[in-house]
């Protein structure tokens, strides 16, 4: 028995000190980004695999540029969309999680409910299987500018307790390292805009054939109202949708700090 403990006790001393390596290791990576802009991302790395495996080719649009070639506008606008607390908060806002978890809940019931709907229906012929398209629940997130960031940089899309565990400890080496004008810029330079479109610079000069720097405030709204799901507007940058959201932002926009 005792010397099964001690293998047991060795075991857990050696996972403790991998763990604690790799979160020296993440902060050395974060703290390097002081100086050093990252050349790409996990999030960047894995969608170039994609495109390399589905399509034989990578097209790729990315240009870096410094906070002071980034519009002021585009800032805010991202900010209002994605993030309004971003210059008070810590990194995370719990709030949100908790409210973007139980929305997502009554999604999962929702489309639960729906679904026995459709499989209780008969067929509109006897002996003829009409196979229904199941209802899939609209999943909300609550994550900051910082947790995206840290989520597209070191992590996978995965959602489960470790990788979020691992997400937070990530944001608040950012937030503690780097500071929000920092984690802003680098955000804004390695974002998704559309497929193969990353960073501020590439996405004004595709969308509207600008340099980021002569963003104007309802462009850059509509930069931003694209974040949550780029390769979908993408296809329709003009939608209704498009336009009545930006509205919305363009009007917050004047509210909005800067870092």
């Amino acid at each position: 028995m005792s010397t099964l403990g001690t293998r047991l006790g060795r075991l857990l001393a050696l996972l403790a000190l991998s763990l604690l390596a790799l979160q020296l290791y993440f902060l050395l990576r974060i703290a390097l980004m002081l100086v050093v802009a990252p050349e790409s991302t996990t999030f960047q790395r894995s969608e170039a695999w994609r495109l390399l495996s589905e399509q034989h080719q990578i097209d790729w649009a990315q240009d870096w540029v410094d906070d002071a070639r980034i519009s002021p506008a585009l800032k805010r606008a991202v900010i209002a969309s994605e993030d309004a607390g971003f210059t008070e908060h810590s990194g995370i806002e719990w709030d949100a999680i908790e409210n973007a978890w139980q929305k997502n809940q009554r999604a999962e019931a929702r489309a639960e409910r729906q679904n026995d709907r459709l499989a209780q229906r008969k067929p509109a012929k006897a002996g003829a299987a009409v196979p229904a398209k199941p209802v899939v629940a609209k999943v909300v997130g609550g994550s900051t500018i910082s947790q995206q960031l840290a989520k597209n940089l070191f992590l996978s899309g995965e959602r489960h307790v470790l990788r979020k565990a691992q997400e937070a400890a990530i944001t608040y080496m950012l937030e503690f390292v780097l500071g929000k004008k920092r984690i802003l810029e680098i955000y804004l330079n390695s974002v998704e805009w559309g497929e193969g479109v990353f960073g501020a610079q590439a996405a004004a000069r595709h969308y509207f054939h600008v340099d980021a720097a002569r963003l104007s405030p309802a462009a850059a709204a509509r930069l931003a109202v694209m974040l949550p799901a780029p390769k979908r507007f993408e296809k329709n940058p003009g939608s209704a949708y498009i336009s009545g959201r930006s509205a919305i932002i363009l009007a917050r926009m004047g509210a909005v700090d800067l870092p």
